[in-house]
């Protein structure tokens, strides 16, 4: 069985042979890594990740392919910034500013273009990205090689629209607009859902095993808005996204990404075609619990907590939860148990090996 086959297997809850392994490391970490194994060719080819990522172009902290949309990469963003910036800058394909920040390890602050727009004249004049003329070719070379190499495709087009949309507008601008009802609310984020969809049906099209949607709509303790807006405003369009992909191939599978408390949006999800949900935060969310009540509907990604357990917790503790886990999941499957987030420069390079050993060790005898 490839790994792509059992990864497939696993998520549509049919069983699995392998515990997949999964994370995704920081620059000192990363640079740990080749340190400790210099001959490896990546992380992900070392640990056998039964999977790649792609990154879709119009995903805002994606700067490696400016340059498909030659328009926006060439444009002159300095009129919606005219306070400048202290560090170094990195602007996206919205032309969204990314800050970078000599005491910060991956994060940046982000400056909001959008953010002193007083009229909808104001936000239709706003460069766009059209990505109606762009090429996306190369990525469905990139599909077919992993392809080929028996993985699985994850194409990461997350920041689906809320995200987009506030880091545009900025959070409390684009809070107050939804809670008022202003029509500039309703332009924005039907702007990015039309853009989100077409990107969404090309990487159907293309070959993509994995839609990797979501916005975070989570804190640490609650919901970031009421049900109510969220049904009024995301839930709609996160729908119309989803089924643009689905229109094109109706097997591949919906990943929706929020951080955070997100339980009372979950029936809300399953409802539109989620088929994964990442990453039931360990530390906002009881796994058992949320699995319970939803695992014969939904499948998940994640569960190993970022913020205490790699971090902070011991090798023994690491192996435990994933043992844990994986065993509520059972035998069908329906966990790709892995950290929920970056594992950071706090992480002990040992958690990182019991982790990827507990997956390794935790085998169910089936036959494929």
């Amino acid at each position: 069985m490839t790994p792509r086959k059992n990864l497939l297997q696993l998520y549509n809850r049919e069983g699995f042979v392998n515990a997949p392994v999964g994370f995704i490391l920081c620059d000192s970490l990363e640079e740990e890594f080749k340190q400790r194994y210099p001959d490896a060719n990546s992380y992900q080819d070392h640990f056998n990740f039964p999977y790649r990522i792609i990154a879709d172009p119009g995903f805002p902290w994606n700067f490696d392919n400016l340059d498909m949309i030659p328009d926006q990469l060439n444009y002159d963003w300095s009129k919606y910034y005219p306070e400048g910036f202290e560090y170094d800058v990195q602007i996206d394909v919205w032309g969204i500013a990314h800050e970078e920040n000599p005491n910060s390890m991956h994060m940046t602050k982000m400056h909001h273009p959008m953010k002193n727009f007083s009229s909808l004249d104001e936000m239709k004049a706003y460069p766009l990205p059209d990505y109606t003329n762009v090429d996306f070719s190369p990525l469905k070379n990139k599909m077919d090689k992993i392809h080929d190499q028996g993985l699985a495709v994850f194409v990461w087009q997350e920041c689906t629209i809320w995200e987009t949309a506030w880091y545009l507008r900025s959070m409390e601008n684009l809070m107050m607009d939804m809670a008022m009802g202003d029509e500039k609310a309703s332009w924005l984020l039907d702007q990015i859902t039309e853009k989100a969809c077409y990107r969404a049906e090309i990487f159907a099209r293309q070959g993509a095993d994995i839609l990797g949607l979501g916005d975070d709509v989570g804190m640490q303790v609650s919901i970031m808005m009421s049900i109510g807006m969220y049904q009024e405003w995301l839930k709609p369009r996160l729908a119309k996204v989803i089924q643009a992909a689905k229109n094109v191939n109706p097997d591949i599978l919906i990943s929706y990404h929020s951080c955070g408390y997100i339980e009372p949006f979950i029936p809300d999800l399953i409802e539109i075609g989620v088929d994964i949900l990442n990453p039931v935060q360990s530390e906002c969310m009881d796994f058992e619990e949320i699995h319970n009540k939803y695992g014969s509907k939904l499948s998940f990604n994640g569960t190993i907590g970022t913020q205490k357990l790699m971090p902070f917790g011991s090798p023994k503790e690491i192996k435990e939860e994933v043992n844990r886990n994986l065993s509520i999941s059972g035998e069908n499957g329906g966990l790709f148990c892995c950290p929920t987030h970056y594992l950071e420069p706090e992480v002990p390079w040992e958690n990182i090996e019991a982790y990827v050993e507990a997956c390794n060790s935790f085998k169910f005898k089936m036959e494929s």
